[in-house]
């Protein structure tokens, strides 16, 4: 039965691919202003439209490839974002500081799964988050900063904490 199951993704596959990657890219193309960019973004809306599990279940592929799409250049546009926000920083910072490229690089990532495990919180719990952790504000500092008490910037923290700890519980599959 797996291999029935397996045949009939792969056909709903291979239709909506021949169908609506060129509409979808066509469409991105308009959206991005770069072909290259619009095939990137619709290979990748794509390759997440293959890893659904439900995929059967899709009865609009365009409305779902749209979606995808969207979300991916709103990915794109944050990462862009905080990676220029990190280079920004790097260049306010004396050169003897600066990191080699492997450590750009995995500061990058890092910065990007905090940000990605802070994604639905609040603008005050992200930035109580960051200033604890990065600057080394207590809560009270912090607290002073966001205009809330300390019970509150603690609170942001707890919310803040678990989300990183959630977001590392599924990168290892827990």
């Amino acid at each position: 039965m797996a291999a029935t199951d397996s045949l009939v993704r792969s056909d709903f596959l291979t239709v909506v691919f021949r169908s609506d990657y060129r509409w979808l890219t066509a469409r991105l193309r308009y959206k991005l202003g770069c072909r290259f960019n619009a095939e990137d973004v619709a290979s990748e809306a794509f390759t997440q439209l293959a890893a659904m599990p439900t995929l059967q279940e899709v009865k609009e592929p365009r409305a779902m490839l749209t979606t995808i799409a969207n979300r991916v250049m709103y990915e794109l546009s944050r990462r862009r974002d905080l990676e220029r926000a990190y280079m920004d920083a790097l260049a306010l910072a004396p050169e003897a500081c600066h990191p080699s490229p492997e450590e750009q690089h995995l500061l990058m990532e890092s910065l990007l799964a905090v940000d990605k495990a802070l994604e639905g919180l609040s603008v005050n719990a992200r930035s109580a988050f960051l200033y604890s952790q990065l600057d080394g504000l207590t809560y009270a500092q912090i607290g002073e900063l966001l205009g809330v008490s300390a019970a509150r910037v603690r609170q942001y923290m707890v919310k803040a904490l678990r989300c990183c700890y959630e977001a590392a519980r599924h990168e290892q599959g827990i």
